[in-house]
């Protein structure tokens, strides 16, 4: 069974939970009807994909490092200050009982050991409530903050970005790009997405194992940039799938939203703030 947790983070996060003091949390889970909500879409301003990308590779898309090694998969998602990536929760939270997770990196584009935009300081990391608290499977999303010492320009300028739509129906034509832990390419698959529960997607791609997770499911890609419209990611039910040929996503409703409204809303510290 091919759980997407990133096995570089199971002892960190073991040694969490055993060195703390668990509080039980009662959580309440607000009822939406996910079928009435209206898209939210926060409009991105597509840029050359630059440096040579394996075929049906995005710019936007890459892996998240720890300690030298890529266990996750990270995107570029549109905002006024071009600095925001999307992921799954998991990949940057240990949910219940856990914390933030440090020293991570990104690396959008990433291939063959090449980092061509650079690697950049991930911080700022925001999760829901639901999900530090109880590891909520349908708020399995995350947001961060990319930085780059020296950097003139923010990531968006430099890879281009995925606009990130909410609320937007449960069958949608997708690509899908996740970082395997045992390739140094990105796998891609495009499919048709379905609805696997209240709050969960489902897309049948085959060849998305460990390392996959925050894989972002882009729906209407341009075949010149590689951008589109992000509408979930590579997590939720069962951390995102323990067959690597089927995938699973939190639907992006209303809380997804108010999670990314939050994290370009308040100050960031890679900034000074």
């Amino acid at each position: 069974m091919r759980v997407r947790r990133p096995a570089v983070l199971l002892t960190l996060a073991a040694a969490l939970v055993l060195g703390a003091a668990c509080t039980a949390v009662a959580v309440v889970v607000k009822p939406l009807d996910a079928a009435a909500n209206l898209p939210d879409v926060v409009e991105a301003t597509p840029v050359s994909t630059g440096p040579d990308l394996p075929t049906a590779s995005s710019p936007a898309v890459g892996a998240l490092f720890v300690e030298g090694s890529h266990y996750c998969t990270a995107s570029v998602v549109h905002s006024d200050e071009g600095d925001v990536l999307l992921t799954a929760a998991h990949c940057i939270h240990d949910g219940e009982g856990g914390d933030y997770i440090g020293g991570i990196t990104f690396a959008p584009g990433f291939h063959d050991g090449v980092a061509p935009y650079g690697y950049w300081a991930v911080s700022d990391e925001l999760v829901a409530p639901r999900w530090a608290d109880a590891s909520d499977p349908d708020l399995d999303v995350g947001f961060a903050i990319a930085s780059q010492p020296g950097a003139t320009k923010p990531i968006e300028a430099v890879t281009g970005a995925n606009t990130l739509a909410t609320g937007s129906g449960f069958e949608q034509p997708i690509t899908l790009t996740g970082y395997p832990d045992d390739a140094e390419t990105p796998a891609v698959c495009q499919n048709t997405t379905t609805r696997q529960d209240t709050y969960q997607l489902k897309v049948d791609c085959a060849g998305f194992p460990t390392g996959t997770s925050g894989g972002p499911w882009v729906t209407g890609q341009d075949p010149k940039t590689r951008l589109g419209t992000v509408i979930g990611v590579i997590g939720g039910y069962q951390y995102g799938g323990e067959d690597a040929d089927t995938s699973y996503s939190s639907y992006f409703d209303g809380d997804v939203n108010a999670l990314y409204k939050e994290t370009v809303s308040r100050p960031h510290l890679a900034k000074g703030g």
